[in-house]
This record gives C-alpha cells, structure tokens and sequence, in this order.
C-alpha cells in the first residue's frame, strides 16, 4: 500500500486546464475519468483483481451518470497536470481549499482521520497508556507527528502508512497513528496478526475530517449527478458493501 493521499496532491490541480466538463460532454464522450494511484491499496491499484475502494466507488457513480469508468494513473505533480481528470477521490470535504485548487466537491460521503492502532496483546488503551521509550508510527511530516511530539511522546517517521503497519506487527515501534483505512486492510490482509484500533484522536478537529469528491471545473449538472448518485450509494448500501470489502467501516460525515 504505497498510499498516496490523494488530497495531498491537489495543488497539482491548479496548474491544469480548467475547462468546465459538463455532464453533457461526460456523457458524448460515455466516460467519466478517475485519476487515482496504481499502487496504493486499499484506496486503488492496477495490478490484479482488487481494484481498491476508489475504483469501485467511481465505478458505481459512473454507472449512475450512464457512462463507463476510466482510470487515469498518477503518481508525480508532471501526470496530475496533464492527466484531464473528472473527479479524484477521498477529496477532505474544505470547500474553500478545493477552490483554490480549482477543484469543487461534491457532498461529503465518509468520515476518516487519524486513529492508534496497537497489538492485539497490547495493554495501551489510549495516549495516556504510553510509557516512556515507547514509540509511535507516524508518517514523516504529518499533522498527528507534530502534535504528538509537542506532547512529549516518542516518535518513528516512516514515508508510508503499510511500512508503519509493518513494523507495529514486527513489535519495532509500539502503536501506529495512520488512518482507520490502513488498519482495517491491515486487518483484513493479516487475519492472524490483527491490531486493535483506538479512537485516541476523536475530539481533535485537525485529526478528523469529512471526504468527497472532488470535481474539476464541473458544470452544475455534473455536480448535481455526482450529489445524486452519492445519495443513492449511502441510502442503498451500496458503498458501506464497498468499505466492507477492504475491512472499513463507513462512518457518516458529520
């Protein structure tokens, strides 16, 4: 799971074209096109038969708008300016920033964040429970590093949310704080090496947000569509089924 957030990488999105896609051209053209990362598990993969959450959830919003799914994959600032996205995924839900990026979202459709994970024979229960020498995985220069450090806790960077999963399962460091997405693939990829998760980051606004989708330059049409079919997905199952698939709960957005 080389996971690239993809809301990381918006800002690539200012230097790209931003013709309005209407609906209506989507539709002539009969398919709608995700930019996603070919490599980054749970959220979307090319290779084999596991497609990641990203992947089937725009599938079900192109079967909804009447069109066939394309993936655009892209992993550096050079492919996102030229990619000619419709829609990226997993987008945090601050409309203002996304238009500053040229990007519009969608209604939110998922809530996620940053979670403790631990052992499953770990007896830490939260933050509190950490003693002096333990560690916390953390990604290299992330929001929940810096608050944890100021906390006086102790912490091991790593570029990627699978290698700190890796190194909590081989005992190196003593929690993780990475998303709940990255514990329950974890989970479901590692039946007998389960972790616990632990809300331990719950009432931090920084640490929890909303998801949508985020739209370039879309007409209001477009919008709408995608609204509708999000709507749809919630209220069916449809995209709790999706989640459940990769060991995630679907978490209303708030």
């Amino acid at each position: 799971m080389r996971h690239v957030v993809i809301v990381s990488l918006l800002v690539l999105f200012g230097a790209a074209d931003a013709a309005a896609r209407s609906l209506e051209a989507i539709r002539q053209r009969g398919a709608l096109t995700l930019c996603a990362h070919p490599n980054a598990l749970p959220f979307a993969s090319k290779r084999g038969a596991v497609p990641g959450f990203q992947v089937e959830i725009a599938r079900e919003l192109a079967k909804r708008l009447e069109v066939s799914l394309e993936q655009q994959w892209v992993i550096n600032s050079f492919q996102y300016r030229r990619a000619g996205c419709d829609i990226v995924l997993d987008a945090i839900a601050d409309r203002g920033a996304l238009a500053e990026v040229g990007l519009r979202m969608s209604r939110p459709y998922h809530r996620s964040g940053v979670a403790l994970a631990v052992g499953a024979k770990s007896s830490v229960a939260s933050l509190a429970d950490l003693q002096s020498g333990q560690r916390v995985g953390v990604q290299v220069g992330s929001i929940v590093s810096m608050i944890l450090s100021k906390r006086g806790i102790e912490t091991s960077p790593f570029a990627f949310e699978d290698d700190i999963m890796e190194a909590l399962a081989k005992g190196e460091i003593d929690a993780a704080a990475v998303t709940p997405a990255a514990i329950g693939w974890f989970n479901k990829t590692h039946p007998d090496g389960r972790v616990r998760r632990i809300a331990a980051f719950e009432d931090d606004p920084n640490l929890n947000w909303n998801v949508a989708v985020g739209m370039i330059s879309p007409d209001e049409k477009l919008t709408q569509g995608v609204d509708d079919a999000l709507e749809a997905l919630l209220a069916d199952g449809t995209l709790a089924r999706i989640y459940a698939r990769y060991g995630i709960e679907l978490q209303r957005p708030q």
